[in-house]
């Protein structure tokens, strides 16, 4: 059944973009992530333009987010404390985000940003957890004990904070900038950003894995429905009725996730995820070197004819 989309200017198969969103909703649920690095994507190979897709996957981010979150907190695995300081970092560089995001579009530069960003954060994310899962496995299958995790510079930062839930005692200078940075690549590239948060959370802050994807949940609901709203004002490309559909989809499949994802090891799951990442960026690169058309027009990139 065809669709009609007002802002993207075209029309979609409705059973398509649903099925797309409860999709990304169940990798959202289980690996405590926004999933807009997928949608994103998936969204522009399908016709729509880098600028709406990005606006519109940040709705659909926080209502998966939300269906995710809602059941982490029911099992008390989600740290309000550290939630509230990654969330003042985090207003911040959505704020800015949308700001820059505003100013490449009027330099006829957003297209071409938006694709280049993908494709380097995407495989170098990627190509990182994947070979880091691998190795966590194969130690795990040797039976090798894990090496031991130290404390780091980080921890010796000032301003420091209890967050008891997580039983850590952190400075929260490298959470608001942790907050900051995702916060601010979230608006322009419309990802909740899950998938770096995650890893800075258990590699350099050293929260514990149990409150770490809940909390993760609870940023990328704020910082994308606040982008959602910014967005909506400020560039006028949130595509309401594409949003609505991608939601419905994103809350059943987030719910699913949830579940799968508690009865999959750490190791695997960081091995798949990382996977996941590193192919959708592989294959946005081959989109943006074998047919940058389809990404975006010569007119967007602002060369002349």
């Amino acid at each position: 059944m065809q669709l009609y989309l007002p802002i993207a200017d075209l029309p979609v198969n409705v059973f398509l973009v649903l099925a797309m969103g409860a999709a990304v909703g169940f990798v959202s649920g289980m690996f405590g992530i926004g999933g807009g690095f997928l949608m994103t994507p998936l969204l522009i190979f399908i016709g729509i333009t880098p600028a709406v897709a990005v606006a519109s996957v940040a709705s659909h981010i926080a209502a998966s987010s939300f269906s995710g979150a809602l059941t982490y907190w029911r099992r008390r695995a989600i740290d309000p404390a550290l939630a509230s300081v990654l969330l003042c970092g985090g207003i911040t560089g959505t704020t800015l985000g949308v700001w820059t995001f505003t100013q490449l579009r009027a330099l006829g530069q957003l297209d071409l940003m938006i694709a280049l960003s993908y494709v380097v954060l995407l495989t170098t994310v990627g190509s990182l957890m994947f070979s880091e899962g691998l190795r966590a496995l194969m130690r795990t299958r040797r039976g090798a004990v894990p090496p031991r995790r130290t404390h780091n510079w980080i921890h010796g930062l000032p301003l420091k904070m209890r967050f008891k839930r997580s039983k850590i005692y952190l400075s929260v200078i490298p959470v608001v900038i942790v907050g900051i940075v995702i916060g601010f690549i979230g608006a322009i590239m419309g990802i909740g950003g899950g998938f770096i948060l995650v890893p800075i959370m258990i590699y350099l802050l050293r929260v514990p894995t149990s409150t770490v994807i809940g909390t993760s949940m609870v940023l990328t609901l704020v910082t994308m429905l606040f982008a959602t709203l910014l967005h909506a004002v400020t560039n006028h490309l949130v595509d309401a009725v594409l949003a609505l559909i991608l939601m419905v989809g994103g809350v059943t499949g987030a719910q699913f996730g949830a579940r799968a994802g508690q009865k999959i090891r750490g190791e695997q799951l960081r091995l798949l995820l990382g996977l996941l990442i590193l192919s959708v960026g592989v294959r946005f690169a081959i989109e943006l070197v074998i047919r940058p058309e389809d990404l975006f027009t010569i007119r967007e990139l602002g060369v002349s004819t």
